[in-house]
């Protein structure tokens, strides 16, 4: 819960979905993985975490 809570306070991007749901990804250090989090429209309620393999770091 704490990698959940850390990434959606500080994710490295944010999109909101058609239907309203947002995802969140952020870098999990201590897994060498980033994740997706997607949750309902209210931005708390969690509707699915997983690694999200194809997902590259914008660099700016």
């Amino acid at each position: 819960m704490e990698w959940i809570e850390e990434i959606i306070k500080k994710p490295i991007k944010k999109e909101i979905q058609t239907d309203g749901r947002i995802r969140f990804w952020g870098y999990v250090s201590e897994t060498k993985k980033y994740f997706r989090i997607i949750t309902l429209s209210d931005g708390e309620t969690i509707h699915n975490v997983f690694p999200d393999r194809n997902f590259k770091e914008e660099i700016k």
